[in-house]
């Protein structure tokens, strides 16, 4: 077991975990009345056993199923939970529960943000991109046409429990998905990240259970993130980093209409981040090879979609939250394991031209030389 105390809530890694969910909650988010917000993949698997731990003679635990999707994560969604909760007279003392992928935490997480002026919400994440990503910042957010994650609130969640046994039932695709986010903090931080994904990887993907090296694997990932929230919880600086990939990685997801998993964009967004960064002359040569060689070997896309439009994906891009003085900005690698730094502000502009040049280099069927 491992309990990451880095942030002032604490974060549990540990097989067989939510075996202990009942005595975690009564510790660190006590309620009256437990909300679990899941979605229609997820409850089969895991609902029975939450709503068992939570309830007794003194407590209810209601649940609020929610259709699978990033497509239901929006404002409209959020107004059905919190409606089914008031109707319910759930109070100040609830505790929300988010059992589920990215998309469940994000929702669930803003609902305990705004339901009676903010409740505590213990985030349990079943997928691997949410164990080492969503579930741990305390960001919270929907959807709107204008973008993703455009609404929204910081809110920490009181409880972070991850246990590795729920990836045993990910279809595959959504665990070489969750992989991404490994590899991205492993760029960020340690370079040591990617040799570990790399020597796990055939053990996680050929197997229906989950390895047992896949826990320290999540721990060490975890970790990273924990310390650079830790430095900066509202990202106003160091946290930038963390958004590497995601700038131009949710133009491509928004673009592609959610039909490539949040992770496959994310590493297609690396990608062509490390080539902008490159090209700019901000990052050593070899930098695009030596993530690509990491992504493809745990079988992540690199490419962008010969189909998906690199106009259409800039314009997608114009809403993202990273805007600073009316231009984007990216948090790109000096190298692997190293980012721009403090001198830089965290995150530098690049001109669209530029992008595109480097979104050309990066598609299924470039002409443009990469660097």
């Amino acid at each position: 077991m491992a309990t990451i105390d880095t942030l002032e809530y604490p974060i549990v890694v540990e097989f067989g975990a939510l075996g202990r969910l009942a005595a975690l909650a009564r510790d660190h988010a006590p309620a009256h009345a437990y909300a679990i917000v899941t979605d229609e993949n997820v409850a089969p698997h895991y609902l029975s056993s939450v709503e068992a731990a939570l309830s007794s003679d003194t407590r209810q635990a209601h649940a609020v199923v929610i259709p699978a999707g990033e497509q239901h994560k929006t404002r409209e969604r959020w107004a059905a939970v919190t409606d089914s909760l008031l109707s319910r007279a759930f109070g100040r003392d609830t505790t929300i529960v988010a059992l589920g992928g990215g998309v469940i935490g994000d929702l669930a997480g803003f609902v305990a943000a705004t339901y009676m002026r903010g409740v505590p919400v213990i985030q349990i994440p079943t997928t691997l991109l949410s164990m080492v990503d969503a579930s741990v910042g305390g960001k919270t957010a929907v959807d709107t046409p204008a973008g993703k994650n455009t609404v929204g609130a910081f809110h920490p969640p009181s409880l972070v429990l991850i246990d590795p046994s729920t990836l045993g039932s990910l279809p595959r695709r959504e665990l070489v998905s969750g992989l991404a986010e490994v590899i991205k903090h492993g760029v960020i931080a340690d370079a040591g990240e990617l040799d570990a994904v790399r020597a796990i990887a055939s053990d996680l993907l050929g197997s229906t259970t989950p390895p047992a090296a896949i826990a320290s694997l999540i721990e060490r990932s975890v970790r990273i993130k924990a310390r650079v929230v830790a430095a900066d919880e509202r990202e106003v600086g160091l946290r930038k980093v963390l958004n590497f990939g995601h700038t131009i990685g949710h133009g491509i997801e928004a673009g592609s209409d959610y039909s490539l998993l949040h992770g496959e964009a994310i590493a297609i967004g690396m990608v062509a981040e490390a080539e902008v960064a490159e090209r700019a002359g901000i990052a050593e040569a070899g930098t695009r090879r030596s993530l690509e060689s990491a992504l493809e070997a745990v079988g992540l896309p690199t490419r962008l979609p010969a189909d998906l439009d690199h106009k259409r994906v800039l314009m997608l891009m114009q809403s993202d939250k990273k805007r600073r003085s009316g231009a984007l900005e990216y948090a790109v690698p000096k190298r692997i394991g190293e980012m721009v730094g403090e001198s830089a502000g965290w995150a530098v502009p690049i001109p669209n031209e530029s992008v595109l040049t480097a979104l050309r280099a990066v598609s299924a069927e470039s002409s443009v030389p990469s660097l």
